[in-house]
């Protein structure tokens, strides 16, 4: 009797070590977002409800359906960009003219800059990029759910859910901007701020629509306290130059530009690089002295009464 109870013995743990594996993670990347139906949902009530109200009523319970329906019960690695069609034209809306900002290696700045669609547009603040952004989702390769232990990433697949979607909505957000666009790159970027291959350079300069763009402004702002490996005319930014002129764009380029550094030195307002030179033999911080010329004002004011 002995050998048979090893054979079940083995058997049984042959059999644990299995699931185990199916329960450990497949991929590289983050499992779907805990919830994802609840907080996709609820993000675009509240974008067309009190985020951007212009946008006219939206289905959000088809915007939702529309947005799985692109990758569930389908193999995880084959997700085309395709898939999202239903989905974009479900939440696409009008990009202000002028307001369009695209970027490279500088998401949080951006999103800052843009302050929510209030001052620019970026793809995060439109309707189609709000409702995914900083979130994870795929779908099972074992069942007709998500996956919630791990998602591929590009390097293990291609056409994966998440790079199919952000290269769909990249492109469609690209073809609706018009006007005067901006581009942000971060001079400080190991290896150089316009980085080929990318979103930028794959699918959005692509498709940008030469009639309706009247230039585009270059901003290449280095981190603060940031090496200055790009500037304008030089290295990678300079191939970004090269390619707009050969699409018969218009641009200017800006390294470090005012209103957006005055931004980026609101954290660090007493860094050298935020300290303006005055002109009378010593250096201030702009930054530093907002509070005090504030109290003068106020005590001039309170004076004159």
């Amino acid at each position: 009797m002995q050998p048979s109870y090893l054979t079940l013995k083995s058997l049984l743990l042959g059999t644990f070590v299995i699931i185990q594996l199916e329960a450990t993670e497949q991929w590289k990347g983050p499992g779907t977002t805990p919830n994802l139906e609840d907080i996709v949902i609820g993000r675009c009530y509240d974008y067309i409800e009190t985020v951007n109200p212009s946008v006219g009523k939206k289905n959000c319970s088809d915007i939702w359906e529309a947005f799985t329906s692109a990758f569930l019960n389908k193999d995880p690695c084959s997700v085309a960009p395709s898939d999202y069609e239903r989905y974009i034209n479900l939440a696409l809306h009008d990009i202000p003219a002028n307001k369009s900002l695209f970027w490279e290696n500088n998401k949080q700045l951006v999103h800052r800059l843009s302050d929510r669609g209030n001052r620019y547009m970026a793809l995060g603040d439109t309707l189609m990029g709000w409702l995914a952004d900083n979130l994870y989702f795929c779908g099972s390769s074992r069942d007709s759910g998500f996956d919630y232990n791990s998602c591929p990433i590009t390097s293990e697949c291609e056409h994966n859910a998440e790079e199919s979607f952000w290269r769909s909505t990249s492109v469609t957000y690209a073809k609706h901007s018009s006007g005067e666009i901006q581009i942000m790159l971060n001079g400080s970027t190991p290896g150089g701020g316009f980085p080929v291959p990318s979103f930028l350079a794959d699918f959005e300069i692509p498709n940008f629509q030469r009639d309706n763009v009247s230039s585009i402004n270059i901003w290449v702002m280095d981190e603060i306290d940031g090496v200055n490996v790009d500037s304008c005319g030089e290295n990678s930014t300079a191939v970004l130059q090269s390619v707009l002129s050969r699409r018969g764009f218009l641009y200017n380029c800006y390294d470090n530009y005012r209103p957006v550094r005055i931004l980026q030195c609101v954290d660090f307002p007493g860094n050298p690089a935020c300290v303006t030179d005055s002109g009378s033999g010593y250096t201030i911080s702009w930054m530093t002295m907002a509070p005090v010329w504030f109290v003068m004002i106020i005590n001039c004011g309170n004076i004159l009464q």
